[in-house]
């Protein structure tokens, strides 16, 4: 990954944490070239850095977004829920 790639990756997360609750779909739609396993994974490093800053909302919602473009992008395997499935 190049620098200048991390670069516009921070800058997607940045604008994502700071668009109105919502507006995340059209704010990725903008941006399909940085929809990649990078973006997953430099997310998963901004979000473990926030929870260890304190900032759960913040690493809460970059794992959220995190997690469904990686189910996207078919890096997230699709697990059942145990809860929900042993449901009688």
């Amino acid at each position: 990954m190049t620098e200048e790639r991390q670069h516009l990756y921070f800058n997607l997360i940045d604008e994502l944490l700071r668009c109105p609750n919502g507006q995340e779909p059209e704010i990725l739609e903008a941006k399909p070239e940085l929809i990649d396993s990078g973006l997953v994974e430099t997310m998963l490093q901004v979000a473990t850095m926030f929870a260890h800053e304190g900032n759960q909302d913040g690493a809460q919602f970059l794992f959220f977004i995190a997690r469904e473009l990686a189910k996207q992008l078919g890096l997230y395997p699709e697990t059942p829920n145990p809860e929900v499935s042993h449901k009688e």
